[in-house]
């Protein structure tokens, strides 16, 4: 299989190397022509215009990494050519319009993935097989905590739910199996954080999810103590014990013992990439498709919407 790589940036040199590592990049589009440099002495043909790429590569997929507000006109442009799209979250900040991109390729059987890559660690992946397994028993509640001083220039406000905390929501569904019901929030900005005009960098939350498990969300990206690790603290209680994970370490809490899980052998440690081309291979829909990535979006938005109403709101898990 051969893609276009679109966008140049940080994150999609890192993308970069890993579709030329994997003897997948057909070709590059990047508007800064002054971005060719990184590619160095490596033979791929540089494009700064997607629709001359589109005309003159055959490729399997296109791999977008442009800026989260070019998402929706590269991804339609794609869907145009019926092309297979791994794109970067969001699918866009305005979730209407993430529906309609979702809903096309759906509409259009068109395989479209987003890279969701928090649940891909090997650890993670642990945690969710014992949980599973029940290990604990029944999932009862879930706290997860997350602290970090996360200031970066980017081309758009920040916000620590669109660029973390939609991580760790699409955790609370995997490692639940279960879709939000309702959400109370709170967005804000601490005293003595940093002034950015529309910025958010503070987030208090309670969900409740199918089967009356209930989270608590507590996250900032202006904190300036002990951080915790980008996928933060979890604490995981159930009915015949408790599941708690700081950094990579995970320990189980049960009939007065505590145990630290180290063997991760036997856990599938395939990362998007692999995911997204074997789905592709074997006519499936992908782990983290654009209709479940809906559904974390979904957590998103009606946080948003508690915070600005300041009640708890009804989450309505969208239907594709």
């Amino acid at each position: 299989m051969r893609a276009i790589l679109v966008g140049l940036g940080a994150a999609g040199f890192s993308w970069y190397k890993r579709l030329r590592d994997q003897g997948l990049l057909a070709a590059v589009v990047e508007v800064d022509p002054a971005m060719k440099e990184k590619m160095n002495d490596d033979p791929f043909p540089f494009y700064t215009s997607l629709e001359e790429a589109l005309d003159k590569e055959q490729v399997d997929f296109l791999v977008n990494v442009t800026s989260p507000m070019i998402h929706t006109q590269v991804n339609h442009a794609a869907f145009d050519r019926k092309l297979a799209v791994l794109c970067e979250k969001p699918i866009s900040f305005d979730y209407e319009e993430s529906i309609e991109v979702v809903t096309r390729a759906a509409r259009e059987n068109i395989p479209f993935m987003i890279a969701e890559n928090y649940r891909r660690f090997p650890f993670i992946r642990k945690m969710k097989r014992l949980l599973d397994d029940g290990v604990i028993g029944s999932l009862s509640t879930m706290d997860v905590q997350f602290h970090r001083f996360h200031q970066v220039q980017r081309k758009y406000t920040v916000s620590v739910l669109d660029d973390i905390g939609v991580h760790h929501f699409d955790m609370l569904r995997y490692f639940s199996g279960r879709e939000g019901i309702s959400v109370f929030a709170r967005l804000f900005n601490p005293i003595g954080g940093w002034k950015e005009e529309g910025a958010v960098l503070n987030t208090y939350a309670i969900l409740e999810l199918e089967g009356g498990i209930i989270a608590t969300y507590n996250a900032s990206i202006a904190a300036r103590g002990t951080e915790t690790s980008w996928w933060g603290n979890w604490r995981i209680e159930g009915t015949e014990g408790a599941m708690e994970l700081t950094n990579k370490e995970i320990r189980i809490f049960r009939d007065g013992e505590t145990h630290l899980t180290e063997d991760l052998s036997g856990i599938d440690e395939t990362d998007i990439l692999t995911e997204f081309v074997a789905s592709l291979h074997q006519g499936r829909e992908a782990e983290t498709s654009g209709i479940d990535y809906l559904k974390t979006q979904a957590l998103v938005h009606y946080a948003k919407l508690a915070s600005e109403k300041g009640t708890p709101i009804t989450i309505k898990v969208p239907i594709i």
